[in-house]
């Protein structure tokens, strides 16, 4: 992805997005657009017109952190938003990590990473990348997303929310899981430009999915950190689970997520009966090996 056309689009579209109402100014007459003008970001950034028109002609290449604050405050944006800006304003700058060797290893769990994630019996725990490939999973996780790994899903959760139609099942509310999705994978896009299996990834789904293909040109990014999300699985039914996210510092891109239900809820009920039906599977993989290589995470590169 073009650094520069990602910052200008990414811009322009926070700007179309900021109403004069919203950004406290005062306006008469009619307008041709319902965001605000570049004349009306610069005014309220402290920076000229001009220097305002380059900086959202994507040439971020020396911005000051303080100018980058200003642009921010004026466009409203949030924490995701921000961080992206700056993200942007680093790759402009040459700061971005150069791109990474090759390496045929796959990416595997270390032991304690993989204990950590076993003694999570009460929901489903798992580590994802930034493009949303689920590397490692306790045994409630396997079985909550089972569906994620069979095709087209391949373990990732942006290729079944956008290629497998029982994605619009197991997320009631659709629409918004996909937002989501496409805002962590533009997410991202900005913190690592150079990571050419995102953009295959991306390719793939905008060539496949008219859905992903028009949230991706929304622009829109997201931190993942917390929330509560409803669900439908095929074997229990109806969950509504709590989330947090935290980064590994010993992986840095990594993710550690886990899905809780709240004490003495029908989805904690829903959750038991699944790590039921999920220890009895795994009974029945254990004397069926094909059946256990298709279900675990697939190794993947970082």
């Amino acid at each position: 992805m073009d650094n520069r056309s990602e910052a200008r689009e990414f811009l322009m579209s926070r700007r179309a997005n900021l109403t004069p109402e919203q950004a406290g100014l005062t306006v008469s007459g009619q307008r041709r657009v319902a965001g605000l003008r570049r004349s009306e970001v610069a005014m309220l950034a402290d920076v000229s017109i001009e220097y305002y028109a380059k900086i959202e002609r994507g040439n971020l290449a020396g911005v000051s952190d303080v100018v980058l604050e200003a642009v921010a405050r004026a466009l409203q944006l949030d924490d995701a938003e921000r961080e992206h800006l700056f993200d942007l304003a680093r790759v402009a700058g040459g700061a971005a990590q150069p791109v990474r060797k090759r390496n045929p290893k796959r990416w595997v769990a270390r032991e304690s990473l993989t204990r950590a994630l076993d003694v999570i019996t009460y929901g489903p725990a798992f580590v994802r990348n930034g493009r949303m490939d689920i590397l490692a999973t306790n045994a409630l996780g396997r079985a909550f997303y089972d569906r994620v790994f069979d095709r087209p899903g391949q373990g990732n959760l942006a290729r079944f929310c956008f290629l497998d139609e029982r994605a619009k099942e197991f997320y009631p509310d659709w629409e918004a899981a996909s937002d989501i999705t496409v805002s962590i994978l533009r997410t991202e896009a900005g913190r690592d430009p150079r990571d050419k299996q995102l953009h295959d990834l991306i390719g793939e789904l905008s060539t496949r999915s008219d859905a992903f293909r028009t949230r991706w040109g929304a622009h829109n990014v997201r931190r993942h950190g917390s929330g509560t999300k409803n669900f439908q699985h095929h074997v229990v039914g109806e969950l509504t689970l709590s989330y947090e996210g935290m980064e590994l510092t010993a992986e840095p891109g990594l993710s550690f997520l886990i899905y809780t239900a709240e004490p003495g809820s029908a989805s904690q009920e829903r959750l038991d009966l699944l790590a039921s039906w999920a220890a009895t599977a795994h009974q029945q993989e254990d004397t069926d090996p094909q059946k256990t290589q298709a279900s675990a995470p697939k190794e993947t590169s970082l």
